[in-house]
């Protein structure tokens, strides 16, 4: 795996939409430290994940392609 390739979904769809962590954040009314968590892959509140989803400009029902099936 090269030193670019990412699997993490928030971070690849982030950095897809030239958003920083901090933008990310600010738009979702949490922490930076609270994205820079859920991009390595700690876990986080469903309330969390709504508003990231939310912030991303996704549906709820498209919030799947950052946290995959998982409730």
């Amino acid at each position: 795996m090269s030193a670019y390739a990412n699997p993490n979904p928030l971070k690849n769809y982030r950095e897809k939409l030239f958003l920083s962590k901090a933008e990310l954040a600010r738009k979702a009314g949490i922490s930076t430290l609270t994205i820079d968590r859920v991009e390595k892959g700690k876990s986080c509140r469903l309330e969390t994940k709504r508003k990231i989803i939310l912030a991303l400009g996704l549906t709820l029902s498209e919030g799947q392609k950052i946290f995959g099936n998982g409730k």
